[in-house]
């Protein structure tokens, strides 16, 4: 990690996501340090930055995402939300990303699994959908190739707890519980 990377995580302003090349409990063995993503401690902050196109951040801009009014992807958002809480909660961040059989075409493209934890001797792979949560092709095609290391797939959103198939879906607050 670079000189400024190392005093941003100092700084406790940013939680660190890193890629594992090996999905398996004792993700610390199998991290590649050199490829992360990066989160504000403070999503709220986030929200600001992100949509920081002037000087200030219009009220209105708050308004329309508390409302969900606003037509933007908010994934990154909702992500940031989840890492925060896995880390306030003592987790780790984690993510894997694998790639894609090549089509006909030749054709191929990465999954990504946005979380990944450990309990015991399983781990628990977590999609984030901010919308559109029926389809989770990620979630599936990693359960379908881990499936002997999975203890159970979450897929968290902004509707109800519910259980289909093998897949829980939380509402994205009860993150920190897991």
């Amino acid at each position: 990690m670079g000189e400024k990377l190392a005093e941003l995580a100092d700084s406790m302003t940013a939680n660190f996501a890193y890629v594992v090349t090996d999905p398996n409990v004792g993700f610390a063995f199998h991290i590649n340090r050199d490829i992360f993503k990066l989160f504000l401690c403070d999503t709220g902050l986030f929200v600001t930055l992100a949509f920081m196109d002037n000087d200030y951040t219009d009220n209105i801009i708050y308004k329309k995402l508390l409302s969900d009014k606003l037509p933007v992807d908010l994934g990154y958002v909702y992500e940031n939300i989840i890492a925060q809480q896995l880390q306030s909660s003592g987790k780790s961040l984690f993510y894997y990303i694998f790639k894609t059989e090549e089509s006909e075409e030749n054709i191929s493209h990465n999954y990504e699994i946005d979380f990944l934890i450990s309990k015991k001797d399983k781990i628990y792979p977590i999609e984030v959908k901010s919308s559109g949560y029926k389809a989770h092709k990620s979630l599936d095609e990693f359960c379908k190739k881990y499936s002997s290391r999975i203890a159970t797939p979450y897929l968290l959103y902004t509707k109800d707890l519910r259980k289909e198939g093998n897949i829980v879906y939380l509402p994205v607050y009860m993150a920190a519980l897991l």
